[in-house]
């Protein structure tokens, strides 16, 4: 038997470390925590300081039994978790079970998977930070005091199965309040005038009016516009002056959690946990070919953006091999540490960076080569020089009219040669004139022609929706949560269908503003974002020792249980206040009215006089008349919208319930099968086409199947695509041949 027992969390982790310390060392997993509250129950002694009942997660008994009795035959034990709140309240618990058969436990972090890193862990073990378990256990004990105390509420006055949570319902209510603010939103008009010029040396060239009598123009319609257009037609044009400055541009430091996130969402379109995921696989390790895994980046859950020493050095000797000197600063960068940043371990970076990117692109996926790539980039560029530019604003006046024409021209690209933002959608200068030469050889005092002036109408718009990154960017400024939890916020949030995604943006369900706005209404003080904050900084203050869990949640719970008996004691008016009358006779007893109420399947309508009458009837969003006919009753059928999509149902409803798919009538194209081709429903709620004849045949497309042979190789069907470069066109899936434009038209 091994001497030595390393615990980590994970398996994947397992094979490299125990290649890394060989034989004499057993390497096992507890795949995450071991020991949480019950499920069943509160778990938490209100009356005895909060104190926690924590009992074995279900399925993790036997893998409990196996560590003893390893760690029985050791002679020392090293608890390596992750190097976070969660990993330490993990490592706590797996000593309570270990320490019976083993008291010589150590604690060890791995900021990286690599050789050096591990060996020098094991060479110098340290303790359990007690700091970070007690913070870890205050979340927790708070986490379920809202979750158990609230959800209830929430059961007895919309529906049975939802749940509420701490932080989640504040990055719900953020999402609530900002589509209020889009729904709400009037745009006002606003007109702006630009000119069209040329220098006796230079190419037309268009400037902007900025200004009016020294003050920012404020032209509200089209008719004030030309009003000022005829008037500056009787100008003269004269260059003022040209200011000319050289700007710097420094570099960004390397990720955070947050900024990973908030950088690979925009670039890729990944959703936060998908980003987290391929982060933990690089931090656990890749196979390069080498005979062993090898961890390609450092610890991933992280809000600090320090940088060791070796590390710093290691980049400054790359960036002047790889790049030259002039690309090296005089000295390494240090960024500054911000306020109420844990600073626990580093930035995430590359481990080394002799695994450059494309060199071991072959042993990444495509997703991992992606966050990798885009990784070791931002580490690299972050301690190389900065760009250099030169600006450049030209004044043009005309009379009491200021037109401004601006530019830059980069004199040294220093770290955007490796690192950029993303470009601008729009590639044109800031009067929507795309890629203009910039008039260089003007003069101050110079006269110019005026060779048009166009007047452009305007909108205001409103402040977008938050898609995954610009609220993980909001929840990180504003303090709520920490970087192990960003990702689990959104996806709760989805799961619990609070919110979904459309064309990426984060828009709240009915039922998410219903939950959100009697959160609001009853519980003001604990769903707020300050508040929220502020317990995130106590639970930090309990890291550091200068808090305790108990007062901390002491503080918390009182004005909490207080709001609890407050909302509990109304929970009838609060039930009555959801519930809207239709002005609808039941037609049932003929004495109530229908009120639209919240059930387990979304809302319905039913009888104000229940009990006595229990008539419902479904609410349908969208109820659109077709040519069908019901077989049944001969009825009309229409389209409705239900739990798993739309759906063709009978307008007789409910004498007569005959429903079915909707028919895109085109035969099921497999050979031998007489189906028809439906509009189907997934799990996610996308739209996807398969055959009638379900589980007979597993014919499905995500693509719109349409009735038109392929004109080039006589398949069946079609699929209607589409995309912002050709708009709507037709793909045969058999030999990829497309109708696009005037021929789809004329079809």
């Amino acid at each position: 038997m091994a001497q030595f027992l390393v615990v980590v969390e994970s398996v994947a982790k397992t094979k490299t470390i125990n290649k890394i310390l060989g034989t004499n060392y057993t390497v096992k997993a507890s795949i995450g925590h071991v020991k949480d509250l019950p499920k069943k129950r509160l778990g938490v002694d209100i009356e005895k300081g909060f104190e926690p009942e924590y009992v074995a997660i279900r399925g993790k008994g036997r893998t409990l039994q196996e560590l003893r009795k390893i760690a029985a035959q050791s002679d020392e034990v090293f608890i390596a978790t992750d190097p976070d709140r969660e990993g330490e309240a993990i490592a706590y618990h797996l000593a309570e079970e270990i320490r019976p058969k083993n008291k010589n436990i150590k604690r060890v972090l791995f900021n990286e998977i690599t050789p050096s890193a591990v060996k020098q862990a094991i060479s110098q073990p340290t303790i359990i930070n007690l700091g970070k378990v007690d913070a870890q256990k205050a979340r927790r004990v708070m986490d379920r005091l809202v979750g158990y105390q609230i959800s209830p509420i929430l059961w007895k006055t919309i529906c049975s199965g939802l749940s509420a949570g701490r932080v989640q319902s504040v990055a719900l209510r953020l999402i609530c309040e900002r589509e209020d603010k889009v729904t709400s939103f009037v745009p006002e008009e606003y007109w702006s005038v630009t000119a069209k010029l040329c220098g006796d040396r230079t190419d037309p060239f268009h400037a902007k009016l900025v200004k009016i009598q020294k003050k920012d123009p404020k032209i509200e319609n089209e008719s004030a516009a030309q009003i000022y257009v005829e008037d500056i037609r009787k100008k003269e044009f004269t260059v003022e002056k040209i200011n000319t400055k050289n700007v710097k541009r420094n570099p960004f430091p390397p990720f955070t959690t947050s900024t990973l996130q908030q950088d690979a969402a925009r670039r890729f379109g990944f959703s936060a946990s998908r980003i987290m995921s391929i982060a933990q696989q690089l931090y656990e390790g890749i196979e390069l070919g080498t005979g062993g895994s090898v961890g390609l980046i450092t610890y991933m859950r992280t809000d600090s953006t320090r940088i060791a020493n070796d590390a710093l050095q290691m980049a400054r000797v790359y960036i002047a091999g790889a790049y030259g000197q002039q690309y090296l600063p005089d000295k390494p960068r240090i960024f500054k540490k911000k306020a109420k940043i844990q600073d626990a371990h580093e930035a995430i970076r590359p481990t080394s960076l002799k695994y450059e990117p494309k060199q071991i692109a072959k042993f990444l996926t495509k997703d991992q080569f992606k966050i990798y790539q885009l990784i070791w980039k931002r580490f690299v560029a972050s301690q190389m020089a900065a760009a250099l530019f030169e600006q450049t604003a030209i004044d043009i006046k005309a009379d009491e009219y200021l037109f401004r024409k601006t530019g830059s021209v980069t004199k040294f690209r220093g770290f955007l040669q490796l690192y950029e933002e993303m470009p601008d959608k729009n590639n044109s200068d800031e009067n929507g004139n795309k890629d203009e030469p910039f008039p260089r050889d003007l003069k101050a005092g110079e006269l110019l022609k005026l060779l048009d002036l166009i007047k452009k109408q305007h909108f205001t718009t409103p402040p977008p929706r938050y898609n995954e990154s610009t609220l993980i960017k909001e929840l990180d400024q504003l303090g709520i949560g920490r970087p192990s939890t960003y990702a689990q916020i959104i996806t709760t949030l989805l799961n619990r269908t609070y919110v979904e995604k459309q064309e990426r943006r984060l828009h709240p369900t009915d039922l998410g503003c219903t939950v959100n706005n009697l959160l609001v209404a009853n519980f003001p003080d604990i769903f707020n974002v300050k508040f929220t904050a502020h317990m995130e900084n106590e639970l930090d203050l309990v890291e550091a020792g200068t808090k305790t869990s108990h007062s901390v949640l002491q503080d918390f719970y009182d004005p909490f249980s207080q709001a609890i008996e407050q909302a509990d004691a109304k929970k009838s008016e609060i039930k009555k206040s959801l519930q809207k009358s239709t002005g609808e006779i039941c037609p049932e007893c003929g004495k109530g009215h229908l009120v639209v109420k919240w059930g387990r399947n979304g809302k319905f309508m039913a009888c104000s006089n229940y009990p006595d009458c229990r008539f419902t009837r479904p609410i349908d969003e969208e109820e659109t008349k077709t040519d069908e006919k019901c077989e049944l009753c001969g009825a009309e059928m229409i389209i409705k919208n239900g739990r798993f999509g739309r759906f063709l149902a009978c307008s007789a409803y409910p004498k007569c319930k005959n429903t079915k798919p909707i028919s895109l009538h085109i035969h099921c194209p497999k050979d031998g099968c007489e189906g028809t081709i439906v509009e189907k429903q997934s799990r996610r709620g996308k739209i996807f086409y398969g055959c009638s004849n379900y589980p007979q045949c597993d014919f499905a497309t995500w693509n719109k199947p349409v009735e038109k042979a392929c004109p080039q190789c006589g398949n069946p069907y079609m699929e209607l695509r589409k995309s912002k470069a050709k708009g709507e066109f037709l793909k045969c899936p058999s030999c990829k041949f497309e109708m696009t434009g005037e021929t789809l038209e004329q079809d």
